[in-house]
């Protein structure tokens, strides 16, 4: 979330980041919140400072009462009444100031990330800009099936199962392809472990405070699954591995921290009805190999290129051709400042489609979360630290590129190299009975 008091201090600049992200905010909401919330601060204040004058003045009243008798007494019970009365008008702004406070914070927190100043500007992904591409979109000399078609004439995907056993947009895997997307996983989480992240096994529920804490909360609670307990199946293992320093305060000397973890993800993903619903390019459940680091404000954005080239790293290996884009202002997602996407070439749809997108969120997710570290020789109390987190990849929408790129012309795929130890020695997957 956005720093309250940095709202406040700078409305404008607030009103024209949200412009630049093409984002519809309460201006004059926040503005009319915040103007009640200092009159009654300030009507507080005042009442505060009466009744410790009359508080001052009963110690007064009592030593002249043993001399006025009384009339002194009088003059005492009628301080002691002043401030009973000015304790009850304090009591009774406590309910609006705490209504008021809860109002500018809803709205805080609808708020999303400010873009970085070198984010491009721009309304939408049409605007958004290529960085670089690796690798050339692969040419067939026959006709290349999409994955939804290869994998079931492979036996390696079962859609119509998938649907009896769920509903539509759920995939079932079967022999090779199970196998692959075991492969793939291991695959993702051995090259990145030798990179220098640190591995954690989490679980696939969050409660509401670590989907907070990430910005999946309260925003956009209609897009996740949730328990009748108050669980949330988890939509990234971003959640997980980002929250795991909640409220905690790190030592500078331990930053940068670089985890991983492999976790399934759920989405509901309301609204997009008709959007790339064939094949695994967007399902319900999926399996995605995520990246998170905890850095200084120093460095985060340097450690956003190194992230990026991470993720490249895995589609080199995989021999998928990509592009770089750097998402523009009106593109970017809830709780990122700036972001790369990585998309891979897929031959279905004679194009590239998004299968990595590797983010720096600034000290956003930090304020959520409550996530500080101090640095005693540089500054003085703490200060927050900023995350970042990229798709390590989605591991669905990575088969279907190997599928896809990798197709033969007698039907089969042709298993890239670094996945072969992972499929038990096969180089190529055939049709299964």
């Amino acid at each position: 979330m956005l720093d309250n008091k940095f709202v406040r201090e700078n409305t404008q600049a607030v009103d024209d980041a949200m412009n630049n992200r093409n984002t519809a905010w309460d201006k004059e909401g926040f503005l009319a919140l915040e103007a009640r919330r200092r009159a009654i601060i300030a009507d507080i204040e005042a009442l505060q400072a009466r009744r410790n004058s009359c508080s001052k003045q009963i110690g007064e009243l009592m030593r002249a009462a043993k001399q006025g008798g009384a009339e002194g007494e009088k003059k005492v019970e009628e301080a002691k009444a002043e401030v009973r009365g000015l304790n009850e008008q304090i009591e009774q702004l406590a309910q609006p100031q705490a209504q008021t406070e809860e109002d500018l914070n809803k709205l805080i927190m609808a708020l999303p990330n400010l873009p970085s100043a070198t984010t491009p500007l721009g309304l939408d992904e049409n605007d958004n800009v290529e960085v670089r591409r690796w690798g050339t979109p692969t040419e067939f000399d026959f006709e290349p099936q999409p994955h939804w078609d290869l994998g079931p004439a492979l036996g390696i995907i079962d859609f119509e199962r998938a649907v009896k056993l769920t509903k539509s947009r759920f995939i079932l895997l079967a022999g090779q392809g199970a196998r692959l997307e075991r492969a793939i996983i291991n695959f993702m989480a051995d090259t990145h472990t030798s990179r220098g992240y640190k591995e954690w096994w989490c679980a696939a529920l969050g409660n509401a405070e670590t989907l907070t804490g990430t910005g999946q909360l309260p925003k956009f609670e209609d897009d996740q699954f949730k328990t009748t307990d108050g669980l949330y199946l988890i939509p990234t293992a971003e959640t997980m591995l980002t929250n795991i320093h909640r409220d905690e305060v790190l030592e500078a000397r331990e930053l940068p921290l670089h985890y991983c973890g492999y976790t399934p993800c759920f989405r509901r993903e309301a609204g997009s009805a008709g959007r790339d619903t064939r094949g695994l390019i967007r399902v319900h459940q999926f399996d995605k190999v995520e990246m998170v680091k905890y850095t200084t404000p120093e460095s985060s954005f340097d450690e956003l290129e190194s992230m990026v080239v991470d993720a490249e790293g895995i589609l080199q290996l995989l021999e998928l051709p990509y592009r770089v884009i750097e998402l523009c202002t009106g593109d970017l997602g809830f709780s990122a400042a700036r972001t790369y996407d990585l998309e891979v070439w897929l031959p279905s749809y004679g194009g590239y489609k998004e299968i990595s997108s590797c983010s720096n969120c600034t000290d956003f997710q930090a304020r959520r979360a409550n996530i500080r570290y101090r640095d005693p020789e540089a500054f003085k109390g703490t200060r927050l630290v900023h995350t970042l987190n990229g798709s390590g990849l989605a591991v669905g929408r990575t088969m279907a590129a190997i599928l896809e790129n990798h197709q033969c012309a007698d039907g089969t795929v042709r298993v890239p190299e670094v996945l072969v130890p992972y499929m038990g020695g096969a180089r190529v997957i055939g049709r299964e009975a």
